[in-house]
């Protein structure tokens, strides 16, 4: 763990709240005490998703993906606010991602439970007419799937290396959150996760609704530095399969420049042992009775 001047540590910690502050959705992580969440605090899923270098990368990524499957392309851009208020939208898709690792467990199947409902309201047409539903199974398997490659490679490349097993178990770990979403069929295990990409992939299409999207998180106030945002969207173009990227017409101009991956892997790990007890990690823990500084020795 990673003690910083007290100065530096405030400022950290501002951020940290300003990074989880989601409009409609607050939570605070460390009541009440005792209460379980669906993921363990020895699982591989709580260590990943403490690193908020990680997170950022990551979630950038998973977008990118989704948005390469025209239905859900279709559904995120017109019934979603990426469009009018992507910070937002970005912020309250980021907490709902830690409710529903580090939450108590109880609020966590609500939150998923609302979401389902406001899935069933979603349906509608693409450009070329094929007809897509928000819960359907096979839409919402790739929307987890993806999130999931995007969060633990993310961590694997920018936070710290996963061995192979990690890698299967942190998999394995989101079965029963998967479930709770409805997409039964989400990947198990990493070698899941490439058969799913390989039945996937004559599905997928290039669309400028890819170029709008690298556009506005390029250049939407998410973090105090606008230069070290855009390096981190470049990284997350670069965690993209390369196949994927060719799909979607993302030249290696849109990935990572000389020296931004060890920049950003330099952060990463810097990232991985400051602890932020403002954060909902550190938060989860104060609240299992243990340590804050639990998930980053």
């Amino acid at each position: 763990m990673a003690r910083l001047p007290a100065p530096l540590q405030a400022r950290l910690e501002d951020a940290a709240r300003t990074y989880f502050d989601a409009p409609g959705l607050s939570l605070d992580f460390s009541e009440p005490p005792g209460a379980p969440a669906l993921f363990a605090p020895t699982s591989v899923a709580w260590r990943v998703m403490k690193n908020p270098v990680a997170l950022t990368i990551g979630g950038i990524a998973a977008v990118i993906l989704e948005l390469a499957e025209p239905r859900v392309r279709t559904g995120v851009w017109e019934h979603t606010s990426f469009r009018t208020d992507p910070v937002a939208r970005m912020k309250r898709t980021g907490m709902a991602a830690m409710v529903t690792i580090y939450g108590p467990a109880e609020r966590a199947r609500a939150m998923i439970a609302g979401v389902v409902r406001a899935h069933e309201r979603i349906e509608g047409r693409t450009p070329r007419g094929v007809a897509y539903r928000a819960n359907d199974e096979e839409l919402l398997n790739w929307v987890q799937a993806t999130a999931g490659y995007g969060f633990f490679e993310a961590y694997h490349r920018f936070g710290r290396p996963l061995s192979p097993e990690e890698m299967d178990r942190v998999y394995a770990e989101g079965q029963e959150t998967a479930a709770l979403y409805g997409a039964h069929g989400a990947p198990r295990s990493a070698d899941e996760m490439t058969r799913l990409f390989a039945r996937m992939r004559s599905k997928l299409e290039r669309s400028d609704i890819v170029f709008d999207f690298l556009e506005i998180v390029r250049n939407a106030p998410i973090l105090p530095s606008l230069s070290l945002q855009r390096a981190m969207v470049r990284a997350a173009v670069d965690l993209a399969p390369p196949w994927a990227r060719d799909i979607l017409g993302l030249a290696p101009r849109y990935g990572l420049r000389p020296g931004e991956a060890t920049l950003l892997r330099a952060l990463g790990a810097a990232a991985d042992r400051i602890v932020l007890e403002r954060a909902p990690p550190a938060q989860a823990c104060t609240r299992m009775g243990l340590q804050p500084d639990y998930l980053y020795r």
